[in-house]
């Protein structure tokens, strides 16, 4: 195989400070008037320390050029900019490319960039670990161990766009033009840190990604559904992949709590839910599990009445796994049927499968940075 795959040493220093990349303009303007700036100073440094951080992909108080030295200096004694390290970055043979995320406390997140034709999508995560336990998921495998913050979440973005070099940001021709969190972890149960990092994403003088090209995947936490759309107006998407209780029970055992009917009751109030703006059904094809004849006939009786989409996802197997992807012949079936009900149902084209980048496959690199920090030596890169 033609992969990509560097290994990249720990950090020598955890930075102590507090970092503004993650902050608000009102968080900033409070963190102007801790170093000495006067009060009414401090919305206008704000804005300088917003576009340098969001807009201009600023590292160093050194770069930012428009802000006296002497305020610079007392802003480098207290805080940092902010980034996060890469402790592992890996090339699929298909361009796929996963950064293996050290954070400041020494956890580990993966963040995946897909690029294609005409667009690319940088998968980011929200949790260490996931609080699901979803049976094909490999990531649902891995203990949860916190939620990440809003900086985590925005700055695996700003670091997905130092290595694309992608800054300033200029909303023409980039290189990432969307945004999935599909990564590790739950993103409705880190919700109020995913809303906020969401805020900093999509505001217009800084990052500036459109909220139609974010879209925020969950196995289904019923109650914070509406409320995300209304916050946010991110596109939704869920991850079904099964079309009766007794069968989801076992493989999203999340289902549970929040059974399909609500889940489903909760997707068709979605707010700004319309044709041009689709809820996506994710639904991991399994071999003899849930992709029958009866099975895509039952899904599109559910989905009646909401403007959707299916993407249908061959199931990537991971080592260990208790399932099988489908056949051909049975993902085609299921296809037509969708297709045959008015229902767009493209076959995902599994990505990044070399590296285990690909739906569901997020875990085992971050197991293995961990393992390998443990057994070497201080003198040994990780």
């Amino acid at each position: 195989m033609n992969i990509a795959d560097t290994i990249i040493p720990a950090a020598l220093r955890i930075p102590h400070k507090p970092r503004l990349a993650g902050m608000s303009r009102a968080e900033l303007a409070e963190a102007a008037v801790s170093v000495g700036e006067p009060a009414h100073k401090a919305k206008m440094r704000a804005s300088q320390l917003f576009h340098w951080i969001y807009f201009r992909g600023a590292r160093s108080f050194d770069d930012m050029t428009t802000i006296s030295k002497e305020t610079r200096v007392k802003l480098g004694q207290k805080y940092d900019v902010g980034r996060e390290d890469i402790a592992r970055a890996q090339l699929s043979e298909d361009g796929t490319r996963k950064w293996l995320v050290r954070l400041a406390d020494g956890a580990l997140v993966e963040t995946v960039y897909i690029p294609d034709e005409d667009r690319a999508t940088l998968c980011i995560s929200s949790q260490v670990g996931c609080t699901l336990t979803c049976k094909f998921c490999h990531t649902g495998t891995q203990p949860w161990v916190r939620n990440l913050t809003t900086a985590e979440i925005v700055g695996q973005v700003m670091l997905a766009r130092d290595e694309v070099n992608e800054w300033p940001s200029d909303p023409d021709g980039r290189m990432i033009t969307n945004i999935v969190l599909m990564g590790m972890g739950e993103p409705l149960y880190n919700y109020d840190n995913v809303v906020a990092a969401l805020h900093l994403l999509t505001d217009n003088e800084g990052i500036a990604i459109s909220r139609r090209r974010i879209t925020v995947s969950t196995a289904g936490v019923v109650p914070m559904i509406g409320k995300l759309g209304e916050e946010t107006g991110a596109a939704l998407a869920i991850s079904l992949h099964a079309t009766r209780d007794e069968v989801r029970d076992v493989i999203v055992p999340l289902n549970k709590k929040y059974p399909i009917a609500a889940l489903l009751d909760a997707c068709r109030n979605y707010p700004g839910s319309a044709n041009s703006r689709r809820i996506t059904f994710e639904y991991v094809m399994l071999k003899g599990i849930n992709d029958s004849v009866r099975d895509a006939k039952e899904l599109v009786q559910l989905i009646a009445g909401i403007p959707a989409k299916v993407n249908l996802i061959p199931f990537n197997p991971w080592p260990g796994s208790p399932y099988e992807c489908s056949d051909d012949e049975s993902i085609a079936k299921f296809v037509e049927i969708v297709n045959r009900a008015g229902y767009s149902s493209p076959i995902r084209t599994p990505r990044g499968r070399d590296i285990l980048a690909a739906c569901g496959q997020l875990k085992s690199d971050s197991l293995r940075e961990r393992k390998s920090r443990v057994t070497a030596s201080p003198s040994t890169p990780a």
